[in-house]
């Protein structure tokens, strides 16, 4: 059948338009691909073509409160290997392993990985020494990727606090762990493309992505008293060798930790080399175990603030021992103090006396107290593996738990617990929550990112309570139990305690946990420091004879470290045999040599200078100091 010329044109102009149409969109697609879709198809495509060598980013510095270095990192290269880029993996597994100490086999199965990028095992965080000979080797596929790894600068010193990372700089333990996000920053790498077979392709330069490095970590601790109480714990593990040591000192105007330290310690850098329960355990924050009569201080803090006691005007006659719902329950010195103010009853640390005083509060009461200061909840630290303590379940608590209660048996707290409920009771009345971390630092701006401030969680007792509670905890250390720990020229308050340690039920024998809680300025707490012994060997173990001295001279020397002056109004020290009184320095300077025979009873000289002259002495005139103590004596000529 014959086609007309008008059904021919219809169909030729039909088909220009579908032509045009067809033409139309593929233009639009391709403008569409080339203006919109362009970069982004460029990018998926050089991702496809990219290798990466990572360069991971310098982990956060962690600092003391007057920015010394505790944690800071130093340069470890790292060996990568892209194995499609390796020409002859034979030869390459051969120099690559006498480099790094490991067998031929080992590196030939890292090197022939079907991955993009291998990262070396065993050449991790090596050596620049051993990176310049890897470097040296001139093997193609071989890089060496820039890293870091944790320094610790002080090796032990802190070592529970601030943890330790793992292999890839991971917080595992520790600060380290606990603001592991802040610390660790985010990876950067150097880009470069390649093709399907492995090999690099020219024309397109590298990339280099910055990694950001994490935030400086500045810590509330003080070196100067941290390295104080260190030097103190080395000592008495010499001494005594006990099983365990703990000491945490405070800030009890805010809650900020100053020091903590325990023994046994560990090397951060070198975690593996003591078992897990060594480094794992924080002991002044996990540990927990019967106070002793450092938790008469909550009693009789709770007895002061209740005015179910005068301290200065009501006695008490201790027998040595009382009877509690058919119980027998013992003072510690036999026969008892007999008649005694309450003041001595604190002084004396005498358990009937504060079996008196649970008995006039009443288990409610006294429960509250114990509460309110926190004990049987944990403080909030921000420190991994805090523990809560245990308290007797109140439908439990008769009148022989109320009386065990009161003079510190039959609870279990931790050490952190009674640092902060002391320094409550001794600050004017509030409970602080501990903290360690102080602020996140950005490196490069020194902007600070996070600041923590004190959180003051409750008044437990009034301001005049507090100060009854200084004034007869410093008759403590003047007069009582706690006289090791005095300080001269210093006012310093505290309390023994002597807590037989328990197991399966029963309690050990001639196995005590010795402490003592001290705090100074008396009238001004300034730091409060804790010291626990457990299980001192070969003496007899007493809070007031093991650690009391401890914490003397812990706070002697952390309080002039701090800058706080000396001052002569203390109570005066009550001598007891076998203390000999001390000696009040005279005024040394215009004495000629002649003249200091006569003024030198029981004291050594360390004489220095020319002349025949005193001109300067050290200590300073009036300073009381023990007998046979040596002072420095500076000669020159006289006027």
């Amino acid at each position: 059948m014959r086609v007309s010329n008008v059904t021919v044109r219809k169909r030729l102009l039909i088909a220009l338009f579908v032509g045009i149409l067809i033409f139309f969109i593929i233009d639009v697609r391709l403008g569409y691909v080339q203006f919109f879709l362009g970069d982004w198809l460029t990018g998926r495509a050089k991702e496809l073509w990219s290798r990466n060598i990572p360069f991971e980013p310098e982990r956060g510095k962690i600092l003391d409160r007057n920015g010394v270095a505790l944690a800071t990192n130093i340069s470890a290269p790292t060996v990568y290997v892209i194995p499609r880029q390796v020409t002859d993996p034979a030869l390459t597994a051969q120099k690559l392993a006498s480099v790094l100490n490991m067998s031929k086999e080992t590196a030939y199965r890292e090197i022939t990985k079907n991955e993009n990028i291998v990262r070396m095992k065993e050449g991790r965080r090596i050596s620049h020494e051993k990176a310049k000979e890897v470097r040296a080797l001139g093997l193609k596929g071989v890089y060496i990727g820039e890293d870091s790894k944790r320094y610790y600068p002080f090796g032990s010193y802190l070592s529970h606090v601030l943890g330790f990372t793992g292999i890839d700089n991971q917080g595992l333990m520790g600060l380290e762990k606990y603001y592991d996000k802040e610390l660790s920053g985010e990876r950067g790498a150097v880009k470069f493309y390649a093709n399907a077979k492995g090999g690099r392709l020219k024309g397109i330069a590298d990339d280099y992505e910055h990694p950001v490095n994490g935030l400086d970590l500045k810590l509330t601790i003080d070196t100067k008293i941290q390295t104080i109480i260190e030097r103190e714990l080395d000592i008495a593990e010499a001494k005594y060798h006990p099983d365990g040591i703990i000491a945490i000192a405070m800030n009890p105007n805010n809650g900020e930790i100053l020091a903590m330290s325990s023994r046994p310690t560990f090397d951060p850098a070198n975690f593996r080399n003591v078992p897990q329960e060594v480094y794992n355990r924080n002991l002044p924050v996990w540990s927990t175990y019967e106070p002793g009569s450092t938790f008469k201080i909550i009693t009789l803090a709770a007895a002061l603030n209740e005015h179910k006691v005068n301290l200065e005007k009501e006695h008490f006659h201790d027998p040595g021992s009382v009877t509690v719902a058919g119980a027998r329950l013992k003072c510690w010195k036999r026969g008892g103090h007999g008649d005694e103010t309450f003041l001595q009853v604190v002084q004396n640390s005498c358990n009937p006396g504060f079996i008196e005083l649970g008995e006039r509060l009443g288990k409610d009461k006294l429960f509250k107290y114990i509460r309110d200061f926190g004990f049987g909840q944990k403080t909030g630290i921000d420190l991994q593996g805090e523990g809560t303590g245990i308290l007797f379940n109140m439908n439990r608590v008769g009148p022989v738990e109320l009386a065990t209660t009161a003079f510190g048996q039959g609870v279990s707290v931790t050490p952190i617990q009674q640092v902060a409920a002391v320094s409550a009771a001794v600050n004017g009345g509030i409970l602080y929550q501990p903290y360690i971390a102080k602020e996140l630092i950005d490196p490069v701006t020194k902007e600070v990112v996070m600041r923590n401030s004190p959180v003051a969680k409750r008044r437990v007792i009034s301001e005049e309570t507090s100060k009854e509670v200084r004034n007869a905890l410093e008759t403590v250390v003047a007069q009582g139990t706690g006289g090791k720990a005095f300080v001269d020229s210093y006012r310093v308050g505290g309390k023994t305690g002597t807590a037989q340690k328990a197991q399966g039920g029963r309690y050990l024998e001639n196995n005590y946990i010795v402490s003592f809680i001290g705090f100074a300025p008396a009238d001004d707490p300034q730091i409060v420091v804790y010291v626990a012994v457990d299980n001192p060997k070969g003496v007899t173990a007493f809070g007031g004879t093991i650690s009391a001295p401890i914490v003397g001279e812990i706070l002697k020397d952390s309080l002039s470290a701090m800058g706080v002056p000396p001052r002569k109004n203390q109570v005066e020290k009550e001598i007891k045999w076998p203390d000999n009184p001390p000696i009040e320095l005279p005024d040394f300077v215009g004495m000629t040599k002649e003249e200091l025979p006569s003024q030198l009873v029981n004291l050594q000289i360390d004489a220095s200078g020319e002349g025949d002259t005193v001109v300067r002495q050290s200590p300073a005139p009036g300073t009381k100091v023990k007998e046979g103590s040596k002072i420095r004596l500076y000669f020159g000529k006289g006027d």
